[in-house]
């Protein structure tokens, strides 16, 4: 009971003192508390004090300490976007200044903790890689250069899963013609997209799993397809599944590769191919 009653009172002190500092016109000493506050982690009593700082002591020295505190105090609530926008407000402001590097790279760190997870809409994922690649030609040999680049490649990791999850709802499309235009079509947009994946990030992690998509969606496709086109089709799909297993012998699809190429042997060995 003593020791609730001594924090309650303590509690209630310190509140009575900042509200006394919030109040006061007493700007030397407001700078001071506020650094105080932010030092000792009271985030959003620094913000409170910095808000107003920020304004007052334009033009002064202590100007740019009090923009990037106040950058930095809402990078630590996780308030990121706010953060972003005090780190991009400083670095114009002050390129050449104390904090300059600091402000460009966490520019990108706040843009890039609050990136959505792959499944959403990717631009501020592409927002933050830019961010980063500013931080990294401005500074090339920065103190944060390593991970700066280390985030680069998460981010891009990123983008990967998202093609790769656009690509596997095309395949899992499949037959479905709802969503297709101008005679589009669900499998051939699943090779496209994932051909397109392998090409801009040629060694991803998951390369093997868009090849599995342009193998599996080839071979339906040929099945599907008018009789006009499937012999070419057909030859097609067995091309790229001899291409799959020579690139991945050990996958675990492997088995699936060589039931297509027995399947597309036998149409192509009982059906005629075009004529020349």
């Amino acid at each position: 009971m003593i020791l609730a009653l001594g924090t309650m009172l303590l509690l209630s002190s310190c509140a009575g003192e900042f509200n006394k500092v919030y109040k006061s016109d007493d700007y030397a000493y407001k700078y001071e508390y506020a650094k105080q506050q932010f030092a000792n982690g009271k985030n959003t009593r620094a913000i409170a004090l910095l808000q107003e700082l920020v304004t007052m002591e334009k033009g002064t020295q202590n100007a740019q300490e009090c923009l990037y505190m106040l950058a930095m105090a809402e990078y630590n609530i996780k308030d990121y976007a706010t953060a972003s926008e005090y780190f991009k407000k400083y670095y114009d402001s002050y390129p050449r200044g104390v904090y300059a590097e600091n402000a460009k790279f966490y520019i990108g760190e706040s843009l890039y903790m609050s990136t959505p997870e792959p499944r959403l809409d990717q631009s501020p994922t592409m927002q933050a890689i830019s961010a980063y690649q500013e931080y990294l030609d401005i500074f090339p040999d920065g103190k944060m250069k390593s991970t700066a680049q280390n985030r680069m490649f998460a981010l891009q990791e990123k983008l990967v899963m998202k093609e790769y999850y656009n690509a596997k709802l095309y395949y899992d499309l499949g037959t479905y013609f709802g969503n297709c235009t101008s005679g589009g079509n669900n499998y051939e947009a699943c090779v496209i997209t994932s051909q397109n994946a392998i090409n801009t990030y040629p060694y991803s992690d998951i390369r093997e799993d868009f090849a599995i998509l342009v193998m599996k969606s080839k071979f339906e496709l040929a099945k599907m397809s008018v009789e006009s086109k499937q012999y070419e089709r057909f030859e097609d799909a067995q091309d790229e599944c001899y291409g799959f297993i020579n690139e991945y012998p050990d996958s675990k699809e492997r088995g699936t590769a060589e039931k297509y190429i027995e399947k597309c042997k036998n149409f192509i060995s009982t059906h005629k191919g075009p004529e020349i």
